[in-house]
C-alpha cells in the first residue's frame, strides 16, 4: 500500500505540560519578589516606591552632573596649566638672558619688591620635592604644563614638575624650606586658609650645574576639589529634597488612604453584625463612588436579612396552625398504626420548621461585643454536664476575648453538645496562638467518639446533613448545629475547623481574634 506524501503525514502532537509542573513565569516571579520586598500597607508601598524613584533620579542626575563637572574641570585645569607654563617659560627665558652672577641679585631685588607670581630661586642642583600623591587633575596639569614647556623651551632639558603641599616645602638645594623664609617672599605661594592649597614646583636646568626653581599656585588654588561631585552643600540639598518629598508623600498617602481605612473598618464591622456609621462621601472621585456602592450594598443586604427573618417567622407561624389541625384530625382515625405514622410525620415536620427558625435566630443574635471570660463560660457548661454524669477534662487558661457573649456561648455549646452525644469523654483546651493577622485564641473541643469519615468531612456544615452514627445516637437532632456555630464564629472574624484525631474522635477548633 503506498505511503502518503510526507507533507500529508500526520504530525506528532506535542506533549502537553500540566500547569502544576510548568515553571512560574518571569512576571509571576517578579510579582512574588516585589510582594516579599515591599511592605504590606499602601502607605509603606507608595513611600518605598517614591523614595526609590527619587533616589534613582538623584543618582542619575548626579552621574550626569559629575560627568559634566569632570569635563569642565579638566578643560579649566588644562587652560590654567598652559597659562602658568607660558608664564614660567617667559620667566626662565628672562633669567637665561642675565649673566649667571646677576641672577641672584635680580631674584633678591624681586623678593624685596614684594615678589612676583612665582617664588624663584637659583640652585646648583635639583631639589627633591615630595609629591601630594596620585590625583587625576594634578597629573593632567603636570602633563599639560610639561608639554607647554617643551614647546616654549625646546632647547632645554626636560623640566621637573610636581605638586607639593606648602608646609615644609624645600626651596633650595641646601635644605632651606618655605617655613624659613620671610612671609613677604612667599606670600603668593602660601595659602593655608581655609585649607592648604597645593603648590606647583617647576625645576629646569638652564646650564650645567645651574637650576631655576619656580613655585606658584594654580589660578584656582583648590582646583583638585572642582571635580568632586560629593560636595557637602550638594549632599545636604539632596537630603533635604528627599526628606521633603518623603514627607509630602506620607501626608498625601495618609490623606488618601484614611477614607479607605474607614471603608475597610465599616466592611469588617458590617460583616460581624455590628452597627456601622455612615461613610463620609468626601475625598477622591473613586473613593466616593466606592463608598456609595458599599452603602447601597449594605442596605440591600440588610433588607434581605430582615426579609429572610420575617419570611421564616411567617412560615413558622402559618405552618403551625395547619400542622395542629392535622394532628387533631389524626385523632379521629380508627387505624392506630396509621394514626401513629401520621403523628410521627407531623412531629418531624414541626421539628423541621422550628429548627429552621432557630437556625435563623441563632445565627443573627443582636448584641454588642464585650469582654468574655472564656473560662467562666466553659465552666458553666461543664458543671451541668458533670451533674449528668459526663467525663470532661478542662484546665482554665485565664484568657479573655472580645465577643458577643450569647452568640459565642451558642457556638461553643453546639460543639460541646455534639461532643457529649458522640463521645464518652470530652477534652476542652483554650490556648493563645499567633497568626498573620495578629494574636489569636484557639478553643479546642475533642470527643472520644467514632470520628467522621474523611470523605464526609466537607458536608458536615451543610444543613440537615447527619451521618449514620449521628442519627443512631441522637435521633432528635436536625443537623443544624455545626452550620450555626460556623456562622457565629465567622461573624466574629474567626474560623471553625474540624479534623479527626489520630487516636480516634473528632476535634473541633474555634479560632478567634484575641482583640
Amino acid at each position: 500500500m503506498p505511503q502518503p506524501p510526507e507533507s500529508l503525514a500526520p504530525e506528532t502532537a506535542p506533549l502537553a505540560v500540566p500547569a502544576a509542573v510548568r515553571p512560574p513565569s518571569l512576571r509571576r516571579r517578579l510579582a512574588a519578589l516585589l510582594d516579599w520586598m515591599l511592605p504590606d500597607s499602601l502607605l509603606g508601598r507608595l513611600s518605598v516606591v517614591m523614595i526609590f524613584g527619587v533616589l534613582v533620579t538623584q543618582v542619575a542626575g548626579g552621574l550626569i552632573w559629575a560627568v559634566q563637572l569632570r569635563s569642565k574641570s579638566e578643560a579649566e585645569t588644562r587652560t590654567a596649566a598652559q597659562h602658568l607654563a607660558h608664564s614660567a617659560a617667559s620667566a626662565i627665558r628672562y633669567f637665561m638672558t642675565l649673566p649667571p652672577n646677576y641672577r641672584p641679585l635680580m631674584i633678591q631685588q624681586l623678593r624685596e619688591m614684594g615678589g612676583t607670581r612665582f617664588f624663584i630661586n637659583a640652585n646648583s642642583s635639583a631639589v627633591p620635592v615630595k609629591s601630594i600623591g596620585d590625583s587625576h587633575l594634578a597629573n593632567l596639569a603636570i602633563d599639560v604644563a610639561a608639554q607647554t614647556l617643551r614647546e616654549d623651551l625646546p632647547f632645554l632639558p626636560e623640566a621637573r614638575l610636581a605638586f607639593a603641599w606648602p608646609d615644609g616645602l624645600p626651596v633650595a638645594s641646601d635644605g632651606l624650606t618655605v617655613n624659613d623664609l620671610p612671609d613677604n617672599w612667599v606670600q603668593h605661594i602660601l595659602l593655608t586658609k581655609p585649607n592648604s592649597a597645593p603648590v606647583l614646583v617647576i625645576q629646569m636646568q638652564v646650564e650645567s650645574g645651574r637650576w631655576i626653581y619656580l613655585a606658584a599656585l594654580m589660578p584656582n588654588p583648590y582646583f583638585l576639589d572642582s571635580d568632586n561631585p560629593l560636595w557637602l552643600d550638594r549632599l545636604v540639598l539632596q537630603g533635604l529634597s528627599l526628606a521633603a518629598i518623603l514627607l509630602l508623600t506620607i501626608l498625601v498617602v495618609r490623606w488618601t488612604t484614611r477614607p479607605l481605612a474607614a471603608l475597610a473598618d465599616a466592611a469588617e464591622a458590617f460583616g460581624k453584625g455590628e452597627t456601622v456609621p455612615s461613610l463620609p462621601e468626601t475625598g477622591s472621585r473613586e473613593y466616593v463612588k466606592t463608598a456609595r456602592a458599599f452603602s447601597g450594598m449594605r442596605e440591600r443586604i440588610k433588607r434581605y436579612l430582615e426579609d429572610r427573618e420575617r419570611l421564616f417567622v411567617s412560615i413558622s407561624h402559618d405552618l403551625r396552625t395547619p400542622i395542629t389541625r392535622l394532628k387533631l384530625r389524626t385523632e379521629l382515625m380508627d387505624d392506630d398504626a396509621m394514626r401513629t405514622d401520621f403523628h410521627d410525620d407531623l412531629d418531624e415536620l414541626d421539628m423541621m420548621v422550628k429548627g429552621a427558625l432557630q437556625s435563623v435566630k441563632d445565627s443573627d443574635i443582636h448584641e454588642n461585643r464585650t469582654e468574655v471570660r472564656l473560662d467562666a463560660l466553659v465552666l458553666r457548661m461543664i458543671r451541668d454536664a458533670r451533674l449528668a454524669g459526663h467525663e470532661i477534662a478542662f484546665t482554665p487558661s485565664g484568657i479573655n476575648v472580645m465577643a458577643k457573649p450569647l452568640a459565642l456561648k451558642r457556638a461553643i455549646g453546639n460543639l460541646f453538645d455534639n461532643a457529649l452525644y458522640y463521645g464518652q469523654k470530652v477534652e476542652i483546651s483554650i490556648r493563645p496562638s499567633a497568626g498573620a493577622g495578629g494574636d489569636l485564641v484557639e478553643i479546642e473541643i475533642r470527643d472520644h467518639g467514632p470520628g467522621v469519615p474523611e470523605d464526609a468531612m466537607g458536608t458536615l456544615f451543610q444543613p440537615y446533613v447527619r451521618l449514620e452514627h449521628g442519627r443512631a445516637q441522637n435521633s432528635g437532632g436536625m443537623g443544624l448545629g455545626l452550620g450555626i456555630s460556623r456562622n457565629i464564629v465567622q461573624a466574629h472574624g474567626g474560623e471553625l475547623l474540624l479534623r479527626n484525631h489520630p487516636e480516634g474522635g473528632l476535634i473541633a477548633t474555634i479560632i478567634l481574634p484575641a482583640r
